[in-house]
């Protein structure tokens, strides 16, 4: 169930790589996720998805340096997301 400032609880269905990611950004809360720290082949794609189920999720640019540098998004949930029949929120 998502849980998102002004708007009624709505469910949605998420499942494989998509489902992975939303895992991985309701783990990581307010600081979020890059692809640097948790890599994973298509994080522009699973976020686009999750976005047009209606799941707000911010993007940030950092910059980042080493043999390649250039910038890569962080990506931060911003709703509450809960399986149906847990508490709310």
């Amino acid at each position: 169930m998502v849980h998102k400032a002004g708007c009624e609880p709505f469910p949605i269905a998420v499942r494989g790589r998509d489902r992975w990611a939303l895992c991985q950004l309701i783990d990581a809360g307010e600081r979020g996720c890059t692809p640097i720290d948790n890599p994973a082949p298509r994080w522009s794609a699973y976020v686009h998805d999750l976005r047009k189920m209606g799941l707000p999720i911010e993007t940030i640019h950092e910059r980042h340096t080493g043999a390649y540098p250039g910038t890569h998004g962080r990506y931060i949930l911003k709703a509450t997301v809960r399986p149906i029949g847990e508490a709310k929120p």
